[in-house]
């Protein structure tokens, strides 16, 4: 521990702040680097972390005391580094960074003893069937929570504090159990095929105490999950923590049932689905070395791990690694970041690596583990392109009869086929028959999309809300409103007609809890459902031995917005949707529904050829200086009205520093965001390029510094490597 001599710290507050401010240390207490600490902050108390001595002398009298040092381990100094990296890179504040890292903070208080009870020999005056239940289980001698003790007794808690003032029970505080128990690396060794074992001997193969990155580069059903739990098994061996994250927490709980028969024992969890209590005493237990272990989501990254030594992150090319809300980070680059800061290991794993990590590995940066071939053998699905030009459904279907006429096959066989189309809703826009009125949000720049299971159109950027009306709100028409396109409820009223007897389930991010979810998937893998109907809910890591069909309804959907990412998340989505066909030995199929087969995206799909996608996308990646040949910033300028958002991002762009022309410096825009309006606020882009090695956050840093000032209901956001472009 980093003891502070000095009787004035610098301590990062936990709030929007853009470094550390100066503190006094009490007499009676002794703080080191990373100590975690409350102090007054205006009228209030924040927590925060010492930082260090302070770089500027501040006279004692107009200092604050630290009011309170928790007993906690402190932060580690590669926590403390990665804060301040991460803050530098993004242009976020450090206070909001550390905010990621001190975000429970019922956590800094000790763990609350539990209450149990004991037999004493005395026994009540009057014995009640309810007392006697409540003594006959508890004559096997042990103490009992009382949560417990209600269940097995079946009594109320009125009849265990009876008979505690009868003094016949006895209660006792206890310290709460481990949060988690401790995986065993030896429990239950997977049984590897030899192309998993030649995978595994190669990330494990310089240890876990040096920095490096592999890519875990496997085609869907290929057993990646099960080669890097041998090398979490391996890192724990090596006495050191590892963290999975896992993009979305519909998938943790499968997971971490195939973690529980891995290693004889969950592994701790983090995720926004757990209770304050639960994140707390996750947090601490992480802290203070007790969790050897974790899988969560991205935040999982920024926990205060003591020693970590592996980081995996499975499907690693998924958007959702990618936070856009007040610290726009990527976890798969900041896991690279930390790794080699604790001189620890990466893995990251996906059947469609980013183009960014498949050229990492081209170039010889990452470590590239291929596996190319399914478990037990099984065969990677046949992908044929239908033409809706000319073999497209009739008016008013969706479902060309081709794929149609192929669903009818797999249900005469008794297999599943999935439905998939990545909208959710009933349709994406309704509009009168009779005036032409289109329903738009009065707070955003987008269509509202009828949810017809629930009678609401509803906005999918702010959440704004109305019934679905009886009578157009311009015109005043009866019964002239009608769906335009279609929705993934739309796809489930056809299949309803067309496949009368399938029995259907329709799974989507917002049908049902993630409990109801959870068992959705599960009833799916027992073979409750002959047809599935899903959004990309169903694309991420799920395992249907009896899906042997896949048709994607409209394959050409995210070709369609202008982003220069649009070609690789088609790929990587479609890919991995359809690779969810044939995974148990069986030749699995699927049909793209496309108006354009011709497309680099389809033909690749088809041929069944990654090499020659990656090829033809990074070429033109490279062609034109985008990522990984070139970097992106993205600032969005909002406001409240949109003049005063426009102009002040045409001020800035005039006032943009020249920068070197070995920077290869360009500037687009300012112009409107393609979604203009976001909650009532006016949106507007610019969009800088640069070349790769060219500091882009330290310019953008600069030219913020020396431009205007946004005042009033202005707000400019950087995003520094985004990845959306709305």
């Amino acid at each position: 521990m980093n003891q502070i001599a000095s009787d004035i710290v610098a301590v990062m507050v936990s709030v929007a702040v853009d470094g550390p401010y100066s503190y006094r240390v009490p007499h009676d207490m002794q703080v080191a680097r990373g100590s975690i600490v409350q102090v007054p902050l205006g009228p209030r108390k924040v927590t925060g972390v010492v930082w260090g001595e302070p770089k500027d002398k501040v006279a004692h009298n107009r200092l604050r005391d630290i009011e309170t040092l928790f007993d906690t381990p402190p932060l580690t100094d590669e926590l403390m580094k990665l804060v301040d990296w991460v803050a530098k890179y993004t242009l976020a504040q450090p206070g909001m960074v550390l905010r990621g890292v001190l975000r429970s903070p019922e956590a800094f208080e000790p763990d609350k003893p539990v209450t149990v009870y004991q037999l004493t020999d005395l026994r009540p005056e009057r014995l009640t069937s309810a007392r006697q239940r409540v003594i006959e289980t508890m004559e096997d001698g042990f103490s009992w929570g009382k949560t417990a003790l209600v269940g097995a007794s079946g009594v109320s808690p009125s009849v265990i504090e009876g008979l505690v003032k009868q003094g016949v029970l006895e209660q006792h505080f206890v310290p709460p159990p481990p949060i988690v128990t401790a995986p065993d690396a030896d429990h239950n060794p997977l049984s590897l095929n030899d192309e998993q074992q030649a995978a595994v001997d190669a990330i494990t193969s310089n240890g876990f105490h040096q920095f490096g990155v592999s890519l875990l580069d496997g085609v869907t059903g290929s057993g990646k999950t099960e080669v890097f739990f041998e090398a979490v098994a391996a890192c724990l061996k090596a006495g050191r923590q590892a963290v999975i994250l896992l993009p979305e927490i519909a998938l943790t709980h499968t997971f971490l049932d195939r973690f529980e028969q891995r290693f004889g024992a969950r592994p701790g969890e983090w995720h926004s689905d757990m209770t304050p209590v639960q994140r707390a005493r996750m947090w601490r237990a992480v802290a203070r070395g007790k969790v050897p272990a974790v899988v969560g989501a991205r935040s999982a990254l920024f926990l205060p791990f003591p020693d970590l030594g592996l980081i995996v992150i499975d499907e690693e090319h998924d958007g959702a690694f990618k936070q856009s809300d007040r610290v726009n980070y990527h976890a798969r680059d900041m896991a690279v970041v930390r790794a080699n800061l604790t001189k620890g290991h990466v893995i990251l794993s996906s059947a469609t690596p980013s183009v960014e990590s498949r050229n990492n590995a081209d170039q010889g940066r990452y470590q590239h583990v291929k596996m190319l071939g399914r478990f037990a053998e099984a065969a990677m699905p046949d992908i044929t392109a239908i033409d809706m030009r000319a073999d497209g459904p009739e008016k008013g279907e969706w479902i060309a009869p081709k794929l149609a006429r192929e669903i009818f096959s797999v249900l005469d066989r008794g297999e599943q086929a999935l439905l998939f189309l990545n909208r959710r809703g009933y349709a994406p826009l309704t509009l009168c028959r009779s005036c032409g009125h289109q329903y738009q949000c009065p707070d955003c720049s987008a269509w509202l999309v009828e949810h017809r299971f629930r009678g609401v159109l509803t906005c999918h950027h702010c959440g704004h809300e109305i019934g679905v009306p009886k009578e157009c709100h311009k015109c005043g028409a009866d019964d002239s409103l009608v769906p335009i396109g279609p929705g993934i409820e739309r796809i489930a009223e056809e299949a309803a007609k067309r496949f009368p007897d399938a029995r259907r389930v329709i799974l989507s991010s917002d049908m049902g809890t993630m409990a109801q979810t959870k068992a959705r998937f599960e009833e799916i893998a027992q073979g409750d459902y002959d047809l599935i109907i899903g959004t990309q809910l169903v694309a991420k890591g799920h395992h249907f031995p009896k899906l042997n069909l896949v048709g994607v309804l409209d394959a050409d959907l995210g070709l369609a917005h202008g982003d220069p990412r649009a070609a690789e998340k088609t790929f990587q989505l479609l890919t991995q949707v359809t690779g969810r066909a044939g995974r148990t030995g069986k030749s699995g199929r699927a049909f793209l529904q496309t108006y354009v087969p011709e497309h680099a995206v389809m033909q690749a799909l088809v041929r069944g050829d990654r090499e020659a996608f990656y090829a033809h996308e990074i070429k033109a990646r490279g062609m034109v200086g985008l990522p990984p040949f070139g970097r992106l910033a993205a600032l969005i300028i909002s406001a409240n009205e949109h003049d005063v958002a426009f102009n002040y991002a045409r001020q800035l762009a005039v006032l943009s520093p020249k920068a070197p022309d070995e920077a290869k410096l360009k500037l687009f825009g300012p112009a409107d965001a393609p979604v203009a309006m976001v909650r009532g606020r006016h949106r507007v882009r610019l969009l800088v390029q640069s070349e790769k090695q060219f500091d882009l956050s330290g310019y953008v840093r600069f030219w913020l510094a020396e431009g205007p000032k946004p005042t009033g209901n202005l707000r400019v956001q950087v995003d520094i490597d985004p990845m959306s472009f709305y």
